[in-house]
């Protein structure tokens, strides 16, 4: 590693070599002709070489020290750019956003703010992860991730988590579907084809407590491995689905799904963005967060 009191000497050798004086040079940068002409000669003796010439007009490169000013240069002119791109950064708002969300989470909640976010801030780069919210909790844990769009889990830990309200699990199938079977009620567990979402999944484990504390235990289940499939096999009349009420809102409003009754209904679960404050994103995660505290009408619900 280069020590301080060496780059301070490189700086003073580049601005002699491009001034052609060191009387001039100790006047545009305001130290003393004395201290210059110690720190060249300081440099030359630790490299074993001569680096200028010295005459009445002044002092010009010699063949050693020209090498060596074209290399020092260039490292300087690669610190400068550096430093031009941090000041970029800080004005300009460029920074690396890096977000995690199931695929039916990330479409139905996250990419309604992402376009605004995105035309305010064009120069933050974004990445999103699409994973289940078990993997995706892991992500942030790992630092993977900035930010993780999720139901609220029960040990936040190191996270903060800003709340975008709560959704409701429901079952769900066509009318067709439930009226051929004549289906009422709890019936579904004993009648049904149940479609919910695979082993170890977030929802899934809350369906299993919902039917551990009901004592339910469904005679025929489809496992799929995610919730779009899930609504897409309940529109065909495959079975009963356990999704999301609000991600089939228009299918309930036209008709094409409805909701099936339950004796007793699943419990709502709270969802938001879970992130970790210091992370090394902090500027664009602040960022982000301050634009969905703005914009959260909640009107998704």
């Amino acid at each position: 590693m280069i020590s301080e009191s060496n780059l301070n000497r490189y700086r003073i050798f580049c601005a002699v070599a491009e001034c052609g004086s060191i009387s001039r040079t100790a006047e545009l940068n305001y130290i003393s002709q004395p201290a210059i002409s110690k720190a060249v000669t300081k440099m030359e003796e630790s490299l074993g070489t001569t680096l200028f010439v010295r005459n009445h007009r002044g002092v010009t490169l010699t063949d050693e020290g020209r090498v060596f000013y074209e290399e020092l240069k260039t490292a300087f002119d690669i610190i400068k750019s550096g430093e031009d791109k941090l000041k970029r950064i800080n004005e300009l708002g460029i920074g690396r956003l890096r977000l995690g969300a199931s695929a039916v989470l990330c479409k139905c909640m996250l990419l309604p703010y992402l376009k605004g976010f995105i035309s305010e801030n064009p120069h933050i780069k974004i990445t999103i992860e699409c994973q289940s919210s078990s993997q995706v909790r892991k992500l942030l844990s790992d630092g993977v991730i900035d930010i993780g769009l999720m139901a609220k889990p029960e040990n936040l830990a190191e996270l903060s988590f800003y709340s975008l309200g709560e959704i409701e699990d429901i079952f769900t199938a066509t009318p067709q579907y439930l009226e051929n079977l004549q289906i009422r009620e709890n019936g579904i567990f004993e009648k049904a084809n149940i479609m919910l979402l695979s082993s170890g999944n977030v929802s899934r484990n809350h369906v299993d407590s919902y039917f551990k504390e009901n004592s339910i235990e469904p005679e025929h289940i489809l496992e799929v491995s995610n919730m779009d499939m899930l609504i897409e096999f309940a529109k065909i009349g495959m079975g009963a689905a356990c999704v999301v009420k609000q991600f089939v809102r228009n299918e309930l409003l036209s008709g094409d799904l409805v909701e099936i009754s339950l004796d007793v209904p699943m419990s709502k679960r709270e969802v938001g963005l879970a992130y970790v404050k210091n992370s090394h994103s902090a500027a664009a995660v602040e960022k982000f967060m301050s634009y969905i505290g703005a914009n959260n009408v909640g009107d998704w619900n």
